[in-house]
């Protein structure tokens, strides 16, 4: 909608180098956003009184994520489960989808969901809840937040903004990659995006001035380290990552190494109909209305057709 200006002739060369090249955000070949952090990524979350060990494999999740869903006091009713996550949503299928060997988009914005990758996640997903029963039949975000942090669930996905939550609610917690997909060799890369700052297109003047400086400020080595101490995030500056004090933070090491087997989110509003045409399509295939091969080519369609009426 052009509400933000380019910041390419704001700062120098040397000034885009300090950082992370996802952190520096660009559309149709200009600078739109500048970032202080990056991630924003999915991960393996485990409750190490649970299970000591992470699983490395999705054959191992299926076995660990197995034994560790129990009926405690034998009334038949599932009381612990091996992994819960708000898998109903499509931004959570992503890495499944990419563990696969699928995507969402090629590198001309057009939508890449008809494939055999989608519909093995699709069979995949389904399959830890129907086959495996090791996933509760009705899990949404609050439902797969709460479980865990009552203790009641082995294995969690989710982000860095939940992830001091758990710690909050007295669960000794530890995180991983999600798990590699046995029958492709891939890790699952989630989406990572970048989490920062943009201009105003009708700054000018003294005001596109000070705005500069400010940002300038917080995009600055100086509060990157002290926003770090505070939060745990993966900062954009390389200096700052690099920092002893960064990577010996608790957590981080593990969140790096998600982080670097992420894919980033493409910056395209494509991706909003893709979104839109593969939730109905996703939550058919666990409803049981349709077949994974059936959905993957549905969700193809209905993007297609979304861009088309986006762009008219």
């Amino acid at each position: 909608m052009q509400f933000v200006r380019p910041l390419d002739d704001l700062f120098a060369a040397d000034e885009w180098n300090r950082f992370d090249e996802r952190a520096v955000v660009k559309f149709k070949g200009k600078t739109y956003q500048l970032a202080d952090r990056i991630g924003n990524h999915l991960a393996l979350v485990y409750n190490k009184k649970l299970m000591p060990e992470p699983p490395r494999t999705t054959d191992e999740l299926i076995t660990m994520g197995r034994a560790a869903t129990k009926d405690l006091n034998g009334d038949g009713v599932t009381d612990q489960w091996g992994l819960v996550w708000n898998f109903t949503e499509p931004f959570f299928f992503i890495p499944w989808l990419s563990g696969f060997g699928g995507w969402v988009l090629d590198d001309q914005a057009r939508p890449t969901l008809n494939t055999k990758a989608a519909a093995d996640a699709f069979r995949f997903v389904r399959s830890l809840r129907d086959e495996h029963k090791m996933v509760p039949p009705d899990c949404d975000y609050n439902t797969a937040d709460a479980l865990f942090k009552e203790g009641r669930a082995a294995m969690l996905i989710n982000g860095p903004w939940s992830w001091s939550g758990y710690g909050a609610a007295g669960i000794d917690y530890g995180l991983a990659r999600i798990p590699q997909v046995t029958s492709t060799g891939l890790w699952p890369a989630p989406m990572v995006s970048p989490l920062g700052y943009s201009i105003n297109v009708h700054s000018d003047g003294k005001e596109l001035a000070a705005t500069v400086e400010l940002l300038r400020y917080l995009i600055s080595d100086a509060v990157q380290r002290e926003f770090v101490a505070g939060t745990g995030i993966i900062p954009s500056s390389l200096a700052v990552r690099a920092d002893s004090s960064f990577i010996t933070r608790p957590h981080v090491a593990e969140s790096l190494s998600q982080f670097e087997v992420g894919r980033a989110m493409p910056t395209v509003p494509e991706l909003r109909a893709v979104w839109d045409a593969m939730r109905a399509s996703y939550q058919s295939v666990l409803g049981g209305y349709l077949t994974p091969e059936a959905a993957a080519a549905k969700m193809q369609r209905d993007a297609e057709q979304k861009i088309q009426e986006m762009n008219e």
